[in-house]
């Protein structure tokens, strides 16, 4: 498949071909929903918590007698049904994240690379470097009328890195970093030639 090469100025530099068996297979919708739910899984923290009834603060001592009050029995203020007791079946620190196998992570990615292709929303250009100020840069993203882009190089500009981060919506990753949620979060995926080399290598 041809694409043509598009630079930063929103001119044209030559063409380049896309190899089918990357970015021409049938879209997995299911596989991509998969890889998305797994890559937020494991973005999560699992920090929350909260005190069970043995580690809330608080006298151990029986709150009345067993009888003769009238009141129903209770061994501890620390139980759930006191204001100041602990919490039952409450979250614990945990890691969220499972394991998916690499077929299946590969499929999602080649899925979302093709889907981009197939809605046409899928750019090649010939570099992303060169451009030190932001100020440039947006001028740039808004000629070539992105909204939302996610530019892909093989290795990342460290001055093009710095001038994008304060661009809403723009932004830029390595192609060892190329994953499905953020090539499906983003409108426009921006490919550099150097990037697709890096692509069709990880994905040979």
């Amino acid at each position: 498949m041809q694409i043509e090469i598009k630079t930063l100025d929103n001119g044209s530099a030559g063409t380049a071909e896309l190899p089918d068996e990357i970015f021409a297979i049938a879209p997995r919708q299911d596989i991509m929903a998969r890889v998305v739910h797994w890559q937020l899984a494991k973005r999560r923290s699992g920090n929350h918590r909260t005190k069970g009834m043995g580690e809330v603060s608080g006298t151990t001592k029986k709150p009345f007698k067993q009888k003769g009050t009238g009141n129903a029995r209770q061994g501890s203020l620390r139980a759930p049904q006191f204001r100041t007791g602990g919490v039952v079946h409450g979250p614990v620190v945990r890691d969220h994240g499972y394991d998916l196998p690499k077929k299946v992570r590969r499929l999602g990615l080649l899925s979302a690379l093709s889907q981009k292709a197939a809605d046409g929303k899928l750019i090649v250009l010939d570099g992303a470097s060169g451009v030190a100020k932001t100020r440039d840069l947006a001028i740039k993203v808004k000629a070539l009328g992105w909204k939302s882009a996610l530019i892909v190089d093989h290795e990342v500009d460290g001055e093009f890195l710095l001038a994008s981060r304060n661009i809403y919506g723009l932004d830029v990753l390595p192609t060892i970093g190329a994953n499905v949620y953020d090539i499906l979060n983003h409108d426009v995926l921006a490919i550099t030639t150097a990037g697709l080399a890096g692509l069709k290598e990880r994905l040979a």
